[in-house]
């Protein structure tokens, strides 16, 4: 049984794939997200329970929340450039492939809630929510102190003194916002394995962030000693936690429902089960090589390729062997600019020629 997006999902997913500037998309909730992240709210009238209070109470964090999902919208057009389906931002289409259970589906939803949980994060840090602010961190055991680094003074490392200090991201902040916002309560039924696998999709992408933060720290001391040190947790760039779930990508997992209706099994012979970080999906996905409005395939047709690789850029793989052609462009950019006091740079125009691959 197909189990439908949730009118909040559509939203964050179809809405905010354009950029800030440009006066939006319209979807099932017929409202320009983009010009006013709250109209979520207005909107979703049957919205209920932790999602219906956070709208309520706290429309700051949905503003948040907005820009969390345009974040991973654009990081999955990033990660997948190259690749056949590329996360396109058409809405027509984009809607179609999210209806498939499939393991592009499953990169969408990790990103997109990964993507929520790091702004919400970063906005608790940079004092833009009343709601959260810097990580607390009295009541944490200090773990084992960095080496020094290359180029640090000798005792900044496990000889010297430090303590927790600084402005910790408060990520177990950013990561409940996102659960609370994201995995839609919806009712189990014994088929209902589209719901199990996009809750655990949701975590996956969550995971990405909330697991992998970084220590940073800053030296005190006189002439460079640094007789203490200061440490804090950071997340890690965005494009970091992308990069992981792109492998995640790669070796995700097809499962089916068990029989009791609330467990997912892999598919095949000797495989091991999926752990929370890995991906999971339970339909094969379409080859994306021709348009078809069904699948939500805009084909490849007319896209860049690279004529010399033999990855999933190439020519070979992103033209599904129909061949390529090869295109020069000549066009103007700036060049040999110089700096002049005071305060101008001015360039030259140079031509330059460049050489295409287009599929057929």
């Amino acid at each position: 049984m197909r189990i439908p997006l949730s009118r909040i999902q559509l939203a964050l997913f179809f809405i905010l794939l354009c950029p800030v500037n440009i006066i939006g998309l319209w979807w099932a909730v017929g409202s320009p997200l983009v010009m006013d992240p709250n109209s979520i709210c207005r909107k979703t009238k049957r919205l209920a329970g932790k999602q219906a209070e956070l709208c309520q109470t706290q429309p700051e964090i949905v503003s948040e929340v907005a820009r969390g999902a345009r974040l991973g919208v654009r990081e999955c057009q990033f990660q997948f450039r190259y690749r056949r389906w590329n996360c396109t931002s058409l809405n027509k289409y984009f809607g179609k492939v999210l209806q498939q259970d499939i393991r592009e589906t499953a990169f969408v939803y990790a990103i997109t809630a990964a993507g929520v949980t790091h702004a919400v994060t970063q906005a608790c840090s940079m004092g833009e929510l009343l709601q959260c602010g810097c990580e607390a961190t009295r009541s944490r055991a200090p773990p084992r102190p960095p080496a020094a680094g290359p180029g640090e003074p000798a005792g900044s490392g496990e000889g010297g003194k430090w303590e927790w200090g600084g402005c910790g991201d408060d990520v177990e902040f950013g990561y409940e916002k996102s659960k609370q916002f994201m995995d839609t309560k919806r009712r189990r039924g014994k088929s209902d394995i589209r719901a199990l696998v996009d809750l655990h999709n949701n975590e996956a992408g969550r995971l990405a962030v909330k697991l992998y933060m970084r220590m940073e720290c800053k030296c005190h001391g006189l002439s460079g000693s640094c007789t203490l040190r200061t440490c804090w947790k950071k997340m890690a760039p965005f494009r970091e936690v992308g990069d992981r779930l792109l492998e995640r990508f790669k070796g995700a997992s097809k499962v089916m429902g068990g029989n009791d209706g609330k467990t997912l099994i892999p598919v095949g012979h000797n495989i091991k089960p999926p752990d929370r970080q890995d991906l999971i999906y339970s339909a094969e996905s379409p080859d994306f090589c021709q348009a078809n409005r069904k699948t939500g395939s805009l084909g490849t047709r007319g896209r860049t390729c690279n004529s010399t690789a033999m990855d999933v850029s190439g020519c070979d793989l992103l033209c599904c062997e129909r061949g390529h052609r090869d295109e020069t462009l000549e066009f103007e950019e700036n060049c040999l600019c110089r700096f002049h006091w005071c305060c101008v740079v001015q360039c030259k125009k140079c031509s330059v020629r460049k050489e295409l691959s287009l599929c057929h």
